[in-house]
């Protein structure tokens, strides 16, 4: 298990977390962080031998953790998936959906195939793993959702597709927090900058150097960097009851 951040409090160890895009990027980074929280965690991903690798890593190192391969596109998998965490575990308190994907490219070359495919795993995604997630926290204590959103959401050019999935997730978060607080389940997006992840890695050389000259510190981001901030939001909200919103990275 890699240093992703310090250790934290373990003021809420035992909380139990599901995390979508596990295997790689952000998802991971938040569940090492969890895990040395004391965590149980429930880690899904669409590459399964991945997804083994971690959580064999994981188990050596003490963590609770399950493991099980899921494309965030199949809704029935999905809560079947959502269902069973549920039974084992007693419940869910929180959710970070981190599965993603990124296409680049002038949005007058796009084809309706790749708008279907990254809305399916962006957007869709989200929906597909909250559903059940909702009505299980629903009817219990309630809990926390972090949809992972992006600086993108504003607006990047090349990226119309991707911009808007990004929007759509954030626009859920904010929709959710206010039609679920009455069932004590908080929602929130986070929308970091650009980050060094394998959401990044079919992008050209050229555009990853555009992309980092846009950035003050002249780097991209690191997903361990990220995670310690959705953290952060998690710790907080689970301990004042009050949840954060960060956008860009930039602010609380």
């Amino acid at each position: 298990m890699t240093s992703a951040a310090t250790n934290l409090s373990q003021r809420l160890a035992g909380r139990r977390a599901f995390i979508t895009g596990a295997a790689s990027g952000l998802g991971l980074a938040c569940a090492e962080i969890l895990a040395r929280e004391g965590w149980h965690l429930v880690l899904t991903d669409v590459d399964a031998s991945r997804l083994d690798l971690v959580a064999s890593s994981f188990a050596r190192d003490g963590a609770r953790v399950a493991a099980i391969a899921c494309d965030v596109r199949d809704a029935a998998a999905m809560a079947q998936l959502v269902d069973s965490a549920v039974a084992t575990l007693g419940g869910i308190d929180l959710a970070i959906n981190c599965a993603g994907v990124a296409l680049a490219g002038a949005f007058h070359n796009s084809s309706a195939e790749e708008w279907q495919w990254i809305f399916d795993i962006n957007m869709h995604g989200v929906a597909n793993s909250c559903r059940p997630l909702i009505r299980h926290m629903a009817r219990g204590k309630g809990g926390v959702i972090i949809n992972i959103s992006s600086v993108s959401r504003y607006g990047n050019a090349g990226q119309t597709n991707y911009s808007a999935t990004k929007a759509g997730v954030a626009a859920m978060a904010e929709v959710w927090a206010k039609e679920l607080a009455r069932y004590g389940i908080r929602t929130g997006a986070i929308a970091p900058g650009y980050t060094r992840t394998d959401i990044l890695s079919a992008m050209r050389p050229e555009i990853l150097e555009k992309m980092t000259a846009q950035v003050p510190l002249r780097r991209l981001g690191d997903a361990a960097e990220i995670a310690a901030t959705a953290v952060f939001i998690v710790e907080n909200d689970f301990l004042t009851g009050r949840c954060i919103d960060v956008d860009g990275g930039m602010r609380l």
